[in-house]
């Protein structure tokens, strides 16, 4: 029986760090990519969404370099980190860097 492999992807805070394990559990390939946190006020948590994309590419791309067949990848899995506020356009274009689940800020009221 030919072997069929799983990719995980994990989107955090820090970084993406994804997997490729065959179907015995074993992990074949392991990479991660880190991106920059941006505090631009104190209490303040933003990240550009297009660096979470860029590393999920690069990882991904480490992980298949010299695999044999990517038709033999049969799931990919992702999971990433909580209650970011994306804020799109009616295009889905980002419109602003995300809010992340670690931000302090406070609404003021007027």
């Amino acid at each position: 029986m030919k072997r069929q492999f799983v990719v995980g992807i994990d989107i955090g805070t820090s970084g993406c760090k994804s997997l490729l394990i065959d179907d015995r559990g074993q992990v074949v390939a392991r990479a991660s990519e880190e991106y920059p946190l941006s505090t631009p006020k104190p209490g303040w948590s933003e990240q550009n969404p297009e660096d979470w994309w860029q590393a999920v590419k690069i990882t991904v791309k480490r992980l298949v370099k010299g695999f044999n067949s990517v038709n033999d990848i049969k799931v990919i899995g992702l999971s990433g980190q909580m209650h970011g506020l994306v804020a799109l356009d009616k295009d889905s274009r980002v419109l602003r860097p995300c809010i992340l689940w670690n931000d302090q800020r406070r609404l003021r009221r007027q």
